[in-house]
């Protein structure tokens, strides 16, 4: 298994429509960057979000086999702000198609590391499809931006020497073929 470069993610994305949209190349200008980079693809979160509210209804714990959907408000715009020591779910821009000798890793950008702004977002195992869910975590005390349309982590691509026994579609994973936020389930 190994990792694969630009070439690689590029024919991929346009022959098997891995990535849609997909942006052949690095967008900077002003932004926090998105698109190809050398070994993998910094994707987008979009204008939708879901903020954790503690204080909304009766939560004591968060408990991800009985998650309060009442602790989350729903916001969508082009600057999400984060409460102190919380957390927002998003989603990415682009829709993946993941091959079955492909398994993806995501790791959150160092423009928001370095903010105190950790992302944490699950593998994406070979024929998962979908847009992407994102756990948003502001780890400081104070309010924290997140641009929408702009990159919030970065995609790396792993090829199997051959394709896996069992897919996420053979599966058939709760998480399959997400078109919103998906909050947790069981």
């Amino acid at each position: 298994m190994g990792l694969k470069p630009d070439h690689w993610i590029r024919e991929m994305a346009v022959e098997q429509k891995m990535i849609e949209p997909f942006v052949d190349h690095q967008v900077r200008d002003g932004l926090i960057s998105f698109g190809l980079s050398s070994y993998g693809y910094d994707i987008r979160v979009a204008e939708d979000f879901k903020i954790f509210t503690p204080g909304l209804g009766d939560l004591t714990v968060v408990d991800p086999k009985r998650f309060d959907t009442r602790s989350m408000v729903d916001y969508t715009g082009d600057v999400c702000v984060i409460p102190p020591n919380s957390f927002a779910l998003a989603r990415s821009v682009e829709y993946f198609c993941v091959p079955r000798n492909v398994l993806c890793i995501c790791l959150g950008k160092s423009t928001y590391a370095r903010c105190g702004i950790i992302v944490n977002i699950t593998p994406f195992e070979p024929e998962w499809q979908g847009f992407v869910t994102l756990e948003i975590s502001n780890t400081t005390p104070l309010p924290a931006k997140i641009y929408a349309g702009e990159g919030i982590a970065q995609v790396l691509f792993f090829e199997g020497d051959e394709a896996c026994t069992v897919s996420y579609a053979d599966k058939k994973g709760k998480y399959q073929h997400q078109q919103a936020i998906v909050l947790p389930r069981l």
